[in-house]
């Protein structure tokens, strides 16, 4: 099975041609063929224009998966995760636990992302650092179970509770 992805980038900065971007290119080198991205964009650090494109993305274009990378450190711009939570329907905080243990085990700022995962109709949202590194150990830390996930919630999936 093929999961429909986008990858959604915040960044000031990035959003003005300021900045190149690095972390959603390392999301798309680390996404294996049973991922395709169908849509990779850098947006402003703007609650309500986050949470519009991630209505967007879930609700129009019915992606299986959107990840999300920046906004999530305590910035006074970073608001990702406030917008995530505004248009999620269900919360998976063990992506977020994953996340931030993978993370603890590189450095302890990793405790300080507030990134948060959660579930809106059937698509799974997930929000990483802003950095390569973050990126690259959030992946590594939860890439592993999301077939089984997906499947899950695309209700393709067989007896979870099986050997």
């Amino acid at each position: 099975m093929i999961y429909k992805t986008g990858i959604l980038i915040m960044s000031d900065k990035g959003s003005r041609g300021e900045r190149e971007d690095k972390s959603g290119k390392q999301i798309e080198a680390m996404l294996g063929s049973q991922f395709s991205v169908d849509y990779y964009a850098m947006i402003p650090d703007e609650k309500n224009i986050i949470a519009e494109r991630l209505k967007l993305l879930c609700d129009e274009m019915k992606l299986d998966l959107v990840l999300t990378s920046g906004g999530t450190g305590f910035a006074p711009r970073d608001v990702t995760p406030e917008a995530t939570m505004e248009v999620i329907e269900k919360p998976v905080p063990g992506i977020s636990e994953a996340i931030r243990s993978i993370g603890m085990q590189n450095t302890p700022k990793a405790m300080l992302s507030r990134g948060v995962a959660g579930i809106r109709g059937k698509t799974l949202i997930i929000n990483m650092p802003g950095s390569v590194k973050g990126v690259r150990e959030s992946l590594e830390a939860v890439l592993p179970a999301l077939p089984h996930g997906l499947d899950t919630l695309k209700g393709d999936s067989s007896e979870c509770g099986q050997e």
